[in-house]
């Protein structure tokens, strides 16, 4: 693909492209086009894209708006027909938390002081609580065959603040059965199941020597406790229990030299405020469409699509492998090169569109890294019927061709009758081998696909020492060897989009993409929505064939708002109630249907 680049130093909205308030001073915007995929090209793309300029793609960042019209003007120029708003398909995500000015903790006649002494956790509801305190230990509740332990066993906590160390009694212990039970949303969940108003989280001094608070940082869910929760530190908890003449670090160590619970009641009352703001942006799909002049296929669609979005600055809960170094993560593998697979193939195929059957619609995702919200939002507001949509083929990573193993890898070759058969075809006399994997669900864009029951393809050359570390640049890209891969792809999408007859769907590996702790024995066999952030429930995506769920009733759609008889209101609510389940265990699932609830017997 020949091209000729042209850097603009003016107002964006010189060319009429972009309403985007804040955007770096100059971009970059292919202006011709021919059709041959080239390394040389895909240089120039990646390049591009991966630049410092765009300082690591984050969505909602200047970066992204930058890559998002660089391609949404390559897909122009390829002869597509944009879609959605002239090419953008925008949605909302929640990019970070922080501390609104509202936040406020006292008692008797000590008023703390944000940040010093106190510190709303990211997931804790923004409200108000003024109430008595229960010391409840490390917060547990535990019935298990290997673990038996209840911090709330004889002390009754509704309506009251519950103070809860961090962590757990044996931090030396590496293989400690509490490690799977001691995440701070889980804690929280427990109190507020046992009736609490309020958590106050204190750190141990094993966790934390100098008795510093946490950070505030977004945790990638949306959806909060539906409580206060703060984090306090040890010197604000001995006051909270000087009245008792007890330390925080006297309790502690109780409990350790014990190894059982030891649980207060206290004699004061704290009045808090929470107010946690979680700080929204725009994420952007750009969409466009290679209409076939079939006019007896051009009806259906095969969708292509990549990820651009990437990790910014990294940071803590970035995704970042190094979250200690705050430097740009260009993310040239992850995924500009699956982007330029993307713009490449877009106008090789718009110039054979005369040979095409199927329509083809190109997809550029945003949101990817923060958990599939790219598309998820495309497949819950389609630009065409889902239903037409027939397959899927989604490039993340495809830049790293090792000339050792000299292999790629292609998922999702079980999710039709033929899709096996078909990969085993297009790999004969290639210069690289193709390794099957028949799985739809996996950690990329063709997950949303699948679970819509769409056949799906997903290549990749998998991850590297590079992978989200500010390390992936560009000059590590194999660009000869992504040439090949893009030839593949070419080949598999040009058959796709031809056949008489389109891939028949089959269930191939279990739709459940969520994994929480090391302990969970059942499953319950859905797909949950990760994404939703209205704490009304948790949303069944998918079901998986045969699978306690299918079995027992629960379709798709159906929202899960109680398990065993506890409230479920988002993903963490529903992995905690399903730890708690054992093999052969009978349990209730309420479930929101057609805005009607029901109640659904399920076997595990």
């Amino acid at each position: 693909m020949k091209h000729t680049f042209l850097t603009i130093t003016a107002a964006l909205s010189f060319f009429g492209y972009c309403s985007f308030a804040q955007q770096p001073a100059s971009f970059s915007s292919k202006l011709t086009l021919s059709p041959e995929i080239t390394a040389k090209d895909l240089k120039t793309e990646i390049g591009y894209l991966a630049s410092d300029s765009l300082k690591g793609r984050r969505p909602g960042m200047p970066g992204a708006d930058l890559a998002a019209v660089y391609i949404r003007d390559v897909f122009r120029q390829s002869g597509l027909q944009l879609m959605a708003a002239n090419g953008f398909q925008e949605f909302e995500v929640v990019s970070d938390v922080t501390s609104g000015t509202h936040n406020q903790l006292s008692f008797e006649d000590f008023t703390a002081e944000l940040n010093k002494d106190f510190i709303p956790l990211s997931f804790s509801s923004s409200a108000s609580l003024d109430a008595a305190v229960v010391f409840a230990g490390y917060g547990f509740d535990l019935d298990l065959d290997s673990l038996k332990w209840n911090d709330y066993k004889g002390f009754d906590v509704k309506g009251k603040w519950v103070l809860i160390l961090r962590g757990d009694p044996e931090p030396e212990k590496q293989s400690s059965f509490f490690i799977s039970y001691s995440q701070e949303r889980l804690k929280a969940l427990t109190a507020k199941d046992k009736g609490a108003l309020g958590v106050l989280f204190v750190t141990p001094s094993d966790m934390e020597k100098t008795d510093g608070l946490m950070q505030i940082q977004f945790d990638k869910t949306p959806s909060d406790a539906g409580i206060p929760v703060f984090n306090i530190t040890r010197a604000t908890a001995d006051r909270i229990l000087a009245s008792m003449n007890y330390t925080i670090s006297d309790l502690e160590t109780s409990i350790k030299e014990n190894h059982q619970p030891s649980s207060l009641y206290l004699p004061i009352n704290v009045k808090a405020t929470s107010d946690v703001i979680q700080q929204k942006v725009t994420a952007r799909n750009v969409v466009g469409l290679l209409k076939s002049s079939n006019t007896a296929l051009n009806d259906e669609y095969i969708v292509i699509g990549a990820h651009y979005d990437h990790l910014g600055w990294g940071g803590e809960n970035s995704g970042s492998r190094l979250p200690e170094e705050h430097a740009i993560h260009n993310g040239a593998d992850d995924n500009a090169s699956g982007t330029a697979g993307v713009l490449e193939l877009a106008a090789k195929l718009a110039s054979i569109r005369d040979v095409l059957g199927r329509s083809i619609i190109f997809i550029a995702f945003d949101g990817e890294e923060m958990g599939l919200l790219g598309s998820k939002e495309f497949t819950k507001h389609p630009t065409v019927d889902l239903k037409k949509i027939k397959t899927m083929i989604n490039m993340d990573m495809i830049g790293r061709l090792n000339p050792a193993s000299n292999a790629i890898s292609v998922g999702g070759t079980g999710t039709s009758t033929e899709s096996d058969t078909l990969i085993a075809m297009l790999s004969m006399n290639r210069s690289f081998e193709s390794k099957r994997s028949p799985d739809g669900y996996g950690p990329s864009d063709h997950a949303a696909f699948y679970s819509e029951n769409i056949p799906v393809f997903y290549f990749t050359t998998g991850a590297h020492d590079e992978y989200h570390t500010p390390s992936d640049d560009a000059d590590k890209i194999a660009y000869d060897g992504e040439v090949e891969i893009l030839g593949m792809v070419l080949d598999l999408a040009q058959e796709l989009s031809q056949r008489s007859l389109p891939l028949q769907f089959r269930e191939a590996g279990a739709k459940q993409g969520v994994r929480y702790g090391r302990n969970l024995k059942v499953t319950l066999g859905i797909v949950p929505d990760m994404v939703s952030s209205d704490n009304k429930g948790l949303r069944v995506d998918g079901v998986k064939k045969g699978g306690p769920a299918e079995k027992s009733g629960i379709v798709k759609g159906d929202v899960i708002v109680a398990m065993d008889g506890q409230p479920v209101t988002n993903i963490y609510d529903y992995m905690a109630r399903l730890g708690k389940l054992k093999v052969g265990q009978v349990a209730a699932v309420e479930i929101m249907r057609e805005g009607k609830k029901e109640i659904i017997i399920v076997q595990f």
